[in-house]
């Protein structure tokens, strides 16, 4: 069964209290700036629509949310971002995607290459690992929803998948499906724990205990990077690890 892996959802709903609030920020920013190249009304572009969501969802001000779509749109310098997905391996030989946003490319491969290879892990060729992930939707939502009330919106609005990831019940579909399956949801009074179109593995590898927590510092290291937006891995930790996140 392909999943997102539990460490991500652990990650979600913790917030990674460590993460510094204006890391937050400036990727909600980014990723508003980027998608606003295809279009700054996001009742035209759904890309965008996600962003300002997803923006809102960490408490990005209003004022800084009408900024990034202005840089987008090319209306405010600032918005020249070059959209990157690095392939690497970490330890235990998992697979790691990297998604960046940068202004100079040279700084952030050298840094993600080094953090790479601090984690005992080594950068890959382009196309290396993308492979083994596919671009879907992914919903999360807590237990009080049921099973059948996912489903019964979820099959009827391009739902592929329902997964059971431990503490929250997990919805995929495909890229294309994302918006209308979100609305279908709000509609219904669902609204997710989080909502995001982001590499899902297609199969994840099981770690031991030290491998997985090695992967976790790797994971958060590349994740504490100003450039990066996304860190997606194909692994699943041993529920020891996970008890102590």
């Amino acid at each position: 069964m392909s999943g997102h892996s539990k460490w991500k959802n652990i990650q979600h709903r913790k917030g990674r209290q460590d993460v510094k609030r204006g890391k937050e920020f400036t990727k909600a920013a980014k990723e508003i700036i980027i998608a606003a190249r295809g279009g700054g009304d996001p009742n035209y572009n759904p890309r965008l629509r996600a962003a300002i969501a997803a923006a809102k969802a960490v408490s990005l001000p209003k004022d800084k949310i009408d900024s990034a779509i202005r840089k987008g749109t090319g209306e405010e310098a600032g918005g020249d971002l070059a959209e990157i997905m690095y392939e690497g391996y970490g330890p235990g030989g998992v697979a790691v995607l990297v998604e960046v946003a940068t202004d100079n490319r040279n700084r952030t491969v050298a840094e993600v290459r080094h953090i790479f290879t601090k984690g005992g892990g080594n950068m890959g060729e382009s196309g290396s690992v993308a492979w083994m992930f596919e671009r879907k939707g992914v919903f999360t939502f807590d237990k009080t929803r049921t099973e059948d009330q996912l489903m019964e919106i979820g099959l009827e609005h391009g739902a592929e998948d329902i997964v059971d990831d431990g503490e929250v019940w997990e919805v995929h579909c495909q890229q294309g499906e994302f918006e209308p399956l979100r609305e279908a949801f709000e509609a219904a009074g669902l609204a997710p724990e989080s909502a995001e179109v982001g590499m899902v593995p297609q199969n994840n590898i099981e770690v031991d205990a030290d491998t997985g927590r090695k992967l976790m510092r790797l994971v958060e290291a590349l994740e504490d990077n100003d450039d990066v937006q996304n860190v997606y891995a194909n692994f699943d930790l041993p529920e020891e690890v996970l008890a102590e996140m």
